[in-house]
């Protein structure tokens, strides 16, 4: 009897242990630290985000980048809540609103892990990370990763200032 009660705790408690390490599906929760409106620079001239909170399973935002007091590029993001997380999906255009992309096609990001104030995303070729990162109150970070030597390594890529 002594020996069918230990296998019987020992079966809960691997379970448990099971229960406990198993990862999580993120939801847009997640995200919603991008929300606010967001300036920075780069390229030699003023980029501004801007990020809305997560309503109705999904959570819109935008960037611009301006060269020479003329726009240089716009991005639109659409992350949008699936059973395996969130989807972010990102369109580019040049000015005049021409699309880099095709009608149909857009970037693809799919979840990986969250940790409070940062999300990873990995597009769907498996070639580039991205790591969204709110370091402070009044500032957020887009940081890009690539594969070197069987490791991924990350430089910020853009780095905003909340805007009041």
């Amino acid at each position: 009897m002594k020996l069918k009660t230990f296998y019987s705790v020992l079966f809960v408690l691997s379970f448990i242990t099971f229960a406990a390490s198993a990862q999580t599906t993120g939801t847009l929760k997640d995200i919603s630290f991008l929300e606010g409106h967001w300036l920075g620079n780069y390229n030699g001239g003023p980029i501004e985000a801007s990020w809305t909170a997560p309503a109705g399973n999904n959570v819109m935002g935008y960037i611009r980048m301006i060269k020479d007091d003329k726009p240089a590029l716009y991005e639109v993001f659409a992350f949008e809540q699936t059973e395996k997380g969130p989807v972010a999906m990102v369109k580019h255009f040049k000015p005049g609103l021409i699309a880099l992309e095709e009608k149909e096609v857009s970037d693809r990001y799919n979840f990986i892990e969250a940790k409070k104030n940062q999300a990873l995303f990995e597009k769907d070729d498996v070639s580039v990370r991205i790591i969204y990162e709110r370091r402070s109150q009044n500032q957020l970070v887009i940081q890009r990763g690539k594969m070197e030597d069987n490791k991924w390594v990350f430089v910020d890529l853009f780095v905003f200032n909340r805007i009041p």
